[in-house]
């Protein structure tokens, strides 16, 4: 009898900073004036999503985003945190829910269960995510503005 080989996942970087790369368009598209403003809130169907810089530094903004109020169960409260690159023009998800330090590859199984290939699925969720938000996003509420900022 002859045992199945098993098969090694391999990361494709190519195909994660595609998305990565993405993802930052599509964030600044969302909250183009994130460096004046702290918050960005909208409607997605009856769910509320917000927008809150978390940390700014000179070449990377780290955002928490949350939505709550979601029409459906299986989603309920999303909470993320994104780390946006600037000179790299990337954003990648640092937090899922309450899962920090995802690493690039993973054994399977392992003791948290995560697939092979979490982190890249993570990105791919975000980038479905943000396109659902600005095809159906919805803004009624003033951004939170720093002071002693312009607009």
């Amino acid at each position: 009898m002859q045992l199945a080989k098993k098969i090694t996942y391999k990361l494709n970087l190519k195909d994660l900073h595609s998305v990565c790369e993405a993802n930052y368009a599509r964030f600044m598209r969302l909250f183009p004036d994130y460096e004046t403003c702290n918050r960005r809130e909208f409607t997605l169907g009856r769910a509320r999503v917000q927008l809150d810089v978390a940390e700014r530094c000179r070449y990377t903004t780290i955002f928490r985003v949350a939505q709550q109020g979601a029409d459906s169960h299986w989603l309920g409260g999303l909470k993320l945190e994104v780390r946006l690159y600037h000179d790299a023009r990337m954003a990648e998800v640092g937090m899922f829910q309450s899962h920090r330090r995802v690493d690039a590859r993973y054994q399977y199984p392992n003791d948290r269960m995560y697939q092979q290939d979490e982190k890249c699925q993570q990105n791919q969720f975000l980038a479905e995510w943000l396109e659902y938000c600005l095809q159906h996003g919805m803004s009624d509420i003033e951004p939170l503005r720093i002071p002693g900022t312009r607009s």
